[in-house]
Order: structure tokens, then sequence, then C-alpha cells
């Protein structure tokens, strides 16, 4: 596989992998990688939500707002 990188882009993983005492392609492995896994846990948890969704396991806007501010109350130093 072969990619096109600007020059700007370049510039910055030659930059970071020097930093690193990496070498570049190693350094481009790994953020491909770490963003494809991020893009599946995206897409795992889009549809964990749909299930819920389908499963009449939703709330409303106001119980989400009254919930949240539950949360927070809790998390107030008290006085």
């Amino acid at each position: 596989m072969e990619i096109r990188l600007s020059a700007e882009l370049k510039d910055k993983l030659s930059r970071m992998a020097s930093k690193q005492g990496r070498d570049q392609e190693s350094l481009v492995q790994e953020a491909v990688e770490r963003r494809i896994d991020c893009d599946e846990w995206f897409e795992r948890q889009v549809d964990m939500g749909l299930g819920q969704i389908d499963r009449g396991e939703n709330r409303e806007h106001d119980q989400v707002v009254e919930r949240m501010e539950q949360l927070i109350a809790q998390k107030q130093p008290r006085r």
C-alpha cells in the first residue's frame, strides 16, 4: 500500500519520529492502527445505542437532564 502525505505532514512525521527515536513507518502504522481501533469502538457504541433504542431502553430528554442534574449535585462539595 502506498499513501501520499502533504509536505507539511511529512515534516511533522519526520520531527515526531526523530524526537521519539523511531522510524516514520512505525509511527504511521501506529497512527493508522489507533484510528481504526477508535473507529471500530465508535461503531460498536453506536450499534449498542441503536440496539437500546430498538428495545425501548432510551430516555426522554427531560429524563436525561434530570439524571445529569442529580449526578452533578452528588459531585458538588457539601457545605
